[in-house]
């Protein structure tokens, strides 16, 4: 087999019955080398299919090998650093895209979207929400909620205190990967899975959820819910929403374009174009009337806010005197409205 959709070496943490809770990928791989898809597959005799294999120290030390011959050095160095580990180690290799099945291939595509390799909707999650579990975050690391009260008791036996950051399926981005160029203000508001390109700044009170995240580079202040992307020079204000695949918006898929603007607690349900603005405290949703103006500031007509869905160079404001909902243009709204009933 040499076409392998992504392959990655891990270290992680299982409970006393044995099942995987979580999963750390140093430098996992996107679509290696024919050469490198060889040497693992046929170490861990895979033909096909999509497989999460325990690690022991004869397959480290064949995979080591393999890797090093198959100029794969830096692969090769992690492995002999597991080599040194008590902790439970796995191999997973993903021969096609498929939805997860499994808690190791889970936190591997989750890993694929942090380090930058795919995009948002770019790999298949289906059903990943359903495979993950509820685990207790703590600075000892990732604890099954079945053995947190053992743990929290022998913890002050020992005279040391057990710190419950969170109770989630969904760990904070920072313990996995930091990518470069980003600035987090709070790392737990940014989930695994997100993805922060070059140039991104998340403030405090910004949050960035799974299969979800910016291109970069943007300041954001505000909510950006799973499956959302955000363009480049696009800014989010402070406590600003966008309506994510998981919080109503359906199967739309919200996105925000280029040089975009979202004012303070503004929010959005349909996608924008490049260079759109929303006003502070203004929350757009796909069944909004909006009353169409042109260049001059006439009524063209009363629409529907999905009716402008992808629509570039659009300035959404409430008219302070009747409360109604208005958007600009650019451009003529003529034109606009011609363009929107020929589409």
């Amino acid at each position: 087999m040499s076409d392998i959709y992504s392959i990655g070496f891990g270290v992680g943490t299982c409970n006393s019955k044995g099942d995987w809770l979580e999963v750390f990928y140093p430098k996992p791989l996107f679509k290696p080398s024919a050469e490198i898809a060889k040497a693992v597959t046929e170490t861990l005799h895979i033909d096909g299919g999509n497989h999460s294999l325990p690690l022991d120290a004869t397959l480290l030390h064949s995979l080591t090998e393999k890797l090093h011959s198959a100029g794969a050095g830096e692969q090769a160095e992690i492995l002999q650093q597991f080599a040194n580990s008590h902790r439970p180690l796995i191999v997973v290799v993903l021969s096609s895209d498929e939805a997860p099945q499994t808690v190791p291939e889970a936190y591997l595509k989750l890993q694929l979207l942090s380090h930058r390799l795919v995009k948002p909707h770019e790999t298949n999650l289906e059903g990943l929400f359903g495979k993950l579990v509820n685990v207790a975050w703590t600075n000892q690391g990732a604890i099954d909620l079945d053995e947190l009260p053992q743990r929290q008791l022998e913890a002050r036996l020992n005279g040391e205190h057990l710190e419950v950051a969170c109770v989630d399926k969904f760990p904070k981005m920072t313990n996995y990967v930091v990518p470069t160029g980003v600035r987090i203000a709070h790392t737990a508001r940014v989930r695994l899975g997100a993805y922060l390109g070059e140039g991104t700044t998340i403030m405090h009170e910004g949050f960035v959820n799974f299969n979800a995240g910016t291109e970069g580079p943007g300041m954001i202040e505000g909510r950006i819910s799973a499956g959302v992307f955000v363009g480049a020079g696009s800014d989010l204000g402070g406590s600003s929403s966008t309506m994510g695949t998981l919080s109503g918006g359906g199967n739309i898929v919200i996105s925000v374009g280029d040089n975009c603007l979202l004012g303070a607690n503004a929010g959005i349900g349909i996608p924008l174009g490049d260079r759109c603005t929303v006003e502070a405290g203004l929350y757009i949703t796909a069944g909004t009337k909006v009353a169409l103006l042109d260049d001059s500031g006439k009524l063209v007509e009363h629409i529907k806010a999905r009716e402008l869905a992808g629509k570039s160079d659009l300035l959404f404001r409430r008219n302070s005197t009747n409360g109604a909902v208005e958007c600009l243009t650019n451009k003529s709204a003529i034109e606009l409205n011609a363009a929107l009933h020929s589409n």
